[in-house]
C-alpha cells in the first residue's frame, strides 16, 4: 500500500513549519479524492456518467478504502487528526454512496476485482503521485492486456442470423477470387511516452472547453482545378471536392459532421468510388435506405446498390454497395462479416451513441471485424449532431472509425498526442490533443462559411393562447404536477431536518434529486397517469388545430409547407383539417413502406397540387430532401435541440433558393414556452466542442428534466 505521507517526511515538514503545518500534511490524497468526487457527482446529477467518470468513481471508492486503513494503522498521526481525516474520508463516501443511490449500475463497480483494468490502475497511480507518494516500480510501469478478437454474432443473435440465397451463390461463384477474410495480427507498437497516462478524460475534456478556439474540422486539400468526379451532368460543390481530395490523398477514416443539408450522402458515394471500397456497406436510418440506393446511382452510376429488406430474399448479392437499416442489421451480422467488405458507412451515426443497446454493439462489431481483415478500409460516421447531450457522445463513433477503444487512444492517435511532447498536466495539451484528434479525420463545416448561396434560416415562435377548457386543464396539470413536486421537495428538507425557507432559494441538489425521481417515475409508466410525457402529449393535442390552421393561411400565400408533428393523433387532426380546406396533403410516417415514403417525397417536390407534407418529427426528420417548400411548421415540440434542426434542415439544404422560415407554435403560459427555451439552450453544446465558438458553457441537463426542474422551482415561487 502506497505511502502519501512517510512518518519521516511529515517529521521533517513539522521541525522546518511548525508554526503552518496544514491538516492536509497527515494525507495528501484527500484533497484529490474530494475534487474528483465532486466532479463524477456533478456527472450523475445530470445523468451523464460515462466510461470516464465510472472509472473515476471506482478508483476513488478503492483509494478511499485504501487511505481510511492507513490512517487507522499510522501510529504517527495523533488521535484528534486521525479522527478529522477519518471524517473527511466518511464525506467522500457519503457522496459516493448518494451518486450510487442515483444510478444502481455503479454497485458492481465496487467488487473487488473491478479496478483492476489497466485505465482504472493509470487513473489511480496519477492521483497518488500527484499527492506525494512514493509507489513501488510496479505500481508506476502498467501494461495493457491485449484485447480479445471481437465478436461480430454474440450468441443471443446467432439464432436469428439469415443468409440470403442470393449470398450464398456470390460467396461460390468464383472460388478463386475469394475475398481474403483472414484476421490481421495486430502491429507490435513501441511504448510510447503516454502510455501510462489516462487519456480519454482529458482528450474529451479537449473538447468539452472548445480548446483551441477554431472550428473542429481537419486541413482539407485545395479545391481541385477540374472535377474529375462528377458524371455527366452533375457537379460536386467546392467543400465537396476538398473531402473527396483528402481521399484520393490517402486518408480512410473520417467523422463527417457537416451540418445538415450539404450533401454528405453524396460525399460518400463518391469517397467509395474514390477509395474503390467495394463491397461497401451502409446502415442508415430505414427513412432513407431508397433515397441512399438513389444517390448511389445517381453520383456512381457505374456501381450497382442493393437495399436489405427484412431476411433479404431480394438483394442483389452481386452489388456494390449493401444498404440495411438499424433495426434488421442484427439478423444479417454473420454473412455481412463474411464477404469482404472493404468500407463501411454509418448514416446518423449519433444513433449509436448509447454503448449499451445492441444497435451500437452490432454496429461497433462490425466496424472492428472490416478493421481486422482490410488494410486501411474506408470508415465513414456521418452526422450533423454528433453531440446531443455530452461530449462523451463521441465515444461510440471515435470507437467505430478506430481512434480510440474506450479506454485509450489507437496507435495512430497515440502517435499524434506523443508528437507533441505535452503530457495532460501541461495546460497546453488541451489545444494539441484537440487537434490531434481533429486530425484523425473530423471535418465540420457550417452552411455560411461554405454555401454563400444557401439561405439563411429563421426560427419564429408564434404564441398561442390555449383558452378553451382544454387549455384551462392542461395550466391545471401543470400546476397540480409543480404541487406535488413541492411536496416531495419539502418532504425531503423536514426529514433533513433543514430550517431552510423558500425566500432564501432552494437546495439545487434536492431539486434536481426531487426531478430525476420525479422524471424515472414518468418514464417508467409512459402515457398513464399525469406526468410531465402525458402533459407535453396533451399541449400538442391542444395546439393541433391551432397549427393546422395556421398552416392553411401560410400555404395560400407562401405555396408548399412542411407540418411536423410528433404524435399521430395530431398528424392525423392535421391532415382532416388540412382536407376540409381543401388543401392536397402527403403523409411520411414511421410505419410506411420506404416504397410509400419516396412516392410522397417526390409528390411533394414534384407535384404542384400537392401543398403541405404532414410529416412526423421522428420519422421524417433524417435523409429527406423537401426544399419544394421554404417554410417548416413545428406543430409540436421535440425534446432536444437536434431532433429541430434535423426537422428544419430537410428544407434549408443544397438546392434551396429561398429564405427559409420554421414557425414555432408554442403554447403560451404553458410549459411550452420554458421547452421551447431550453432547447435553444442546447445550442451551445456543439457550437463550443465543434465549431470554436465562444458561448458560456450550458448545462447538459436533459430537456425534460430542466422542465420539471423549472416547475419545481416555480412551485416553491423561486422561478
Amino acid at each position: 500500500m502506497p505511502t502519501t505521507a512517510p512518518a519521516a517526511q511529515r517529521a521533517a515538514q513539522r521541525r522546518r513549519k511548525p508554526q503552518t503545518s496544514r491538516r492536509d500534511d497527515e494525507a495528501p490524497i484527500i484533497p484529490i479524492l474530494a475534487r474528483k468526487v465532486r466532479e463524477v457527482e456533478a456527472k450523475a446529477q445530470r445523468g451523464k456518467l460515462g466510461p470516464t467518470n465510472r472509472v473515476k468513481f471506482q478508483v476513488i471508492a478503492f483509494l478511499v478504502r485504501e487511505e481510511r486503513a492507513r490512517v487507522k494503522a499510522d501510529t504517527e498521526i495523533a488521535d484528534g487528526a486521525r479522527a478529522e481525516l477519518l471524517k473527511r474520508l466518511d464525506g467522500v463516501a457519503t457522496i459516493l454512496a448518494k451518486t450510487a443511490a442515483r444510478d444502481t449500475s455503479l454497485i458492481q463497480l465496487l467488487e473487488v476485482d473491478q479496478a483492476a483494468s489497466p485505465v482504472a490502475r493509470r487513473m489511480r497511480r496519477d492521483w497518488l503521485l500527484e499527492s506525494g507518494a512514493d509507489l513501488a516500480d510496479d505500481e508506476l510501469i502498467i501494461t495493457d492486456v491485449a484485447p480479445a478478437p471481437a465478436t461480430v454474432v454474440p450468441p443471443a443473435l446467432a439464432e436469428r442470423q439469415v443468409v440470403p440465397v442470393a449470398i450464398e451463390a456470390r460467396q461460390t461463384a468464383n472460388p478463386f477470387l475469394a475475398p481474403d477474410l483472414t484476421v490481421r495480427a495486430p502491429k507490435e507498437t513501441p511504448r510510447r511516452r503516454l502510455d501510462g497516462w489516462e487519456l480519454m478524460g482529458p482528450l474529451y475534456k479537449a473538447f468539452e472547453t472548445g480548446a483551441g478556439g477554431s472550428a473542429a474540422s481537419m486541413d482539407l486539400p485545395a479545391v481541385p482545378e477540374f472535377d474529375r468526379l462528377s458524371p455527366r451532368g452533375l457537379e460536386i460543390m467546392p467543400h465537396q471536392s476538398r473531402f473527396l481530395e483528402a481521399v484520393r490523398e490517402g486518408h480512410r477514416t473520417f467523422l463527417l459532421a457537416d451540418e445538415p443539408g450539404l450533401g454528405k450522402t453524396a460525399e460518400s458515394v463518391i469517397a467509395a468510388s474514390v477509395a474503390n471500397a467495394y463491397p461497401l456497406l451502409a446502415v442508415v436510418p430505414n427513412v432513407v435506405k431508397m433515397n441512399w440506393a438513389r444517390e448511389v446511382e445517381r453520383w456512381t452510376p457505374q456501381r450497382r446498390a442493393t437495399v436489405i429488406q427484412g431476411d433479404g430474399e431480394d438483394i442483389d448479392a452481386f452489388a456494390d454497395v449493401f444498404i440495411v437499416n438499424y433495426e434488421i442489421l442484427d439478423r444479417h451480422l454473420a454473412w455481412l462479416s463474411s464477404i469482404g467488405l472493404k468500407g463501411m458507412v454509418v448514416d446518423e451515426a449519433h444513433f449509436i451513441k448509447n454503448l449499451t443497446s445492441q444497435r451500437s454493439r452490432n454496429v461497433l462489431a462490425l466496424g472492428a471485424r472490416i478493421r481486422e481483415q482490410v488494410r486501411d478500409p474506408l470508415m465513414l460516421a456521418l452526422t450533423g449532431t454528433p453531440l446531443i447531450n455530452d461530449v462523451e457522445d463521441f465515444d461510440a463513433i471515435w470507437r467505430f472509425l478506430g481512434w480510440t477503444n474506450g479506454e485509450k487512444p489507437g496507435p495512430e492517435l497515440m502517435e499524434r498526442l506523443d508528437q507533441t511532447g505535452l503530457t495532460p498536466a501541461d495546460k497546453a495539451f488541451y489545444p494539441e490533443a484537440r487537434e490531434a484528434v481533429i486530425s484523425m479525420g473530423i471535418v465540420r463545416r457550417k452552411k455560411k462559411d461554405v454555401a454563400a448561396d444557401l439561405p439563411d434560416k429563421l426560427i419564429a415562435d408564434l404564441p398561442v393562447e390555449l383558452d378553451d377548457e382544454f387549455g384551462k386543464s392542461i395550466r391545471q396539470a401543470e400546476r397540480e404536477l409543480g404541487e406535488r413536486l413541492a411536496a416531495k421537495y419539502r418532504r425531503i428538507i423536514e426529514a433533513r431536518g433543514d430550517r431552510v425557507q423558500v425566500f432564501d432559494g432552494p437546495d439545487e441538489d434536492i431539486v434536481r434529486l426531487v426531478a430525476h425521481g420525479e422524471l424515472e417515475e414518468a418514464k417508467a409508466a409512459g402515457t398513464g397517469g399525469d406526468n410531465v410525457f402525458t402533459m407535453v402529449r396533451k399541449i400538442g393535442q391542444a395546439k393541433s388545430l391551432l397549427a393546422a390552421d395556421y398552416t392553411v393561411q401560410l400555404q395560400r400565400s407562401v405555396g408548399k409547407v412542411v407540418f411536423f408533428a410528433k404524435h399521430i393523433d395530431v398528424m392525423d387532426a392535421a391532415e382532416a383539417h388540412f382536407a376540409a380546406a381543401g388543401v392536397r396533403t402527403v403523409s411520411l410516417r414511421g410505419d410506411q413502406t420506404t416504397a410509400a415514403r419516396q412516392q410522397a417525397i417526390d409528390a411533394f417536390n414534384n407535384d404542384p397540387g400537392v401543398g403541405v407534407a404532414v410529416c412526423s418529427l421522428t420519422a421524417a426528420g433524417v435523409g429527406v430532401n423537401m426544399q419544394a417548400a421554404s417554410n417548416v411548421v413545428l406543430a409540436e415540440l421535440s425534446w432536444t435541440a437536434a431532433e429541430q434542426t434535423q426537422a428544419i434542415d430537410r428544407v434549408h439544404r443544397i438546392g434551396q433558393d429561398e429564405p427559409v422560415t420554421a414557425w414555432r407554435i408554442i403554447a403560451a403560459h404553458t410549459i411550452d414556452t420554458k421547452i421551447a427555451e431550453l432547447i435553444d439552450s442546447k445550442q451551445g453544446l456543439a457550437a463550443r466542442a465543434l465549431d470554436g465558438d465562444a458561448v458560456d458553457p450550458q448545462s447538459s441537463d436533459s430537456v425534460q428534466l430542466s422542465a420539471l426542474m423549472h416547475l419545481l422551482r416555480q412551485a416553491l415561487g423561486a422561478a
